[in-house]
This record gives structure tokens, sequence and C-alpha cells, in this order.
């Protein structure tokens, strides 16, 4: 009914072989802890700008605990906070197969640790800080430089960015973005291990692990930019 009415006022092509197409799929619902629909005390449903607002100012407070209002701007406080609240809203809500139910959890989505877009966005942060603090031209390092992965780790990370194409496919043929969600925090994991044992500023390796670094980073804002979710480069 949807799409015959989008047809009729001229929002799609009549002609099904033309884009843009739309597609109907099923959700699940999303659940408080008492397991029934998600609603207020007064049993009224939660408005999706309620949950914004309270996920950007529970960041701010967070981010002031840490010294950021001390060290930023009031607009870079907004905006970082306002990245962060918002893309974990967002992310936990599509790191979810569409037709599952879950269970809305403010404490859970905001953690630092774990699949969250809190985590995701702290790994992006570091390699950003990792760069910027090498001082060096990345541009002019992928023109002179040559990526060599010698260690498992490098190795794990430079296999799993290679599968970022098949995996876009995957999530917009099936349509579900929660297989995309798990190749970042999967991407994220394989960074981790692999800082945690190849040092990359000063070490004889630098060029080829600040390249690999670069390109995890792009391909992380690649995830971040086709979830709708603003990256940050420090947190």
């Amino acid at each position: 009914m949807v799409n015959w009415a989008a047809k009729r006022v001229g929002w799609l092509p009549t002609n099904e072989n033309e884009y843009p197409k739309t597609s109907h799929v099923g959700f699940g619902l999303v659940l408080g802890d008492d397991g029934e629909r998600f609603r207020t005390r007064s049993t009224e449903v939660v408005k999706l700008v309620d949950l914004l607002d309270e996920a950007k100012t529970r960041c701010t407070t967070a981010l002031m605990e840490r010294g950021r209002a001390a060290e930023w701007t009031a607009d870079e406080l907004e905006s970082t906070a306002e990245a962060v609240g918002y893309g974990a809203v967002k992310y936990a809500d599509l790191k979810n197969n569409r037709s599952t139910n879950y269970t809305f959890n403010f404490d859970q989505m905001l953690n630092d640790k774990g699949n969250t877009a809190v985590y995701l966005l702290y790994a992006y942060a570091r390699i950003s800080s990792i760069i910027r603090r090498s001082g060096k031209d990345i541009e002019q390092l992928k023109k002179e430089g040559q990526l060599i992965l010698e260690k498992n780790e490098e190795h794990a990370l430079g296999l799993h960015l290679l599968q970022f194409a098949e995996v876009v496919k995957e999530a917009c043929t099936n349509l579900l973005p929660n297989v995309l969600c798990e190749f970042l925090y999967d991407l994220s994991e394989k960074y981790t291990s692999f800082y945690s044992v190849c040092q990359v500023i000063g070490s004889a390796e630098e060029t080829s692990r600040l390249m690999l670094c670069q390109a995890t980073a792009v391909v992380m804002e690649k995830c971040f930019d086709l979830l709708g979710i603003t990256p940050v480069d420090e947190i």
C-alpha cells in the first residue's frame, strides 16, 4: 500500500527495475527492563527526541567528569556529546538483527567497553591520535612507503579490512545493518590486538603501520557514515 501511494505521488518510479527502490521489512520491539514494550512510568510511549536528549546529557556529564570542559570550547563539548550520545542510541538499535526484540538500557549502550558505539568511537579516536602524534603526512607516506604485514596481528587486521566491500554488499542485499555493525566491532577488536603487540610510532615499521592505521580509520569512517554515526577525533 505504501509503495503504491509513493508511486502515485511521484516519490518512486513506476518501473520496478528503476531506482530508488523500497522494500517492506519486519522489525522487532524495543523492550523495557520488565520485558514489555518500552514505555515511560506513566505508560506513555517514549519519544525518540527524549532518548536522544537524555543520551546527549549523559555524555556531556561524562565528558565534563573527564575534564574536557576545561580543555574544550562549549561548542566542542556539545558537538562531541551529541555525536557520541546520538551514535550510541543509533548503534544500540542497528547492531541487533532488525527482526529481534531487544531491551533498551542507557547504561549498557553508553558503556565504553563491549559492542557499543562509545567503544568504537574511542577506538577511532585512538587511531586518530596515533596518526596525529606521528606528525607524518600520511598521503605522502602512501606515495612513497610500502605496506608490509609481518606480524600475525597485522595479517589479521589487513585481511579483515579486505572484507569490507563484501560485508557492505551483504548488509544492503539482505537489509541487515547489524552485519555491518558486527564487522565494525570485529575491526575495532582486531585493531586493538594489533596495537597492543605492534609498536607504531618510533618503530622500524612505522611507515607501514601508520598506513595500516590510516586504512583502518578510513574503513571505520565509511562504516560510521553508512550507520549514520558521526566519528570524533578525540573523546
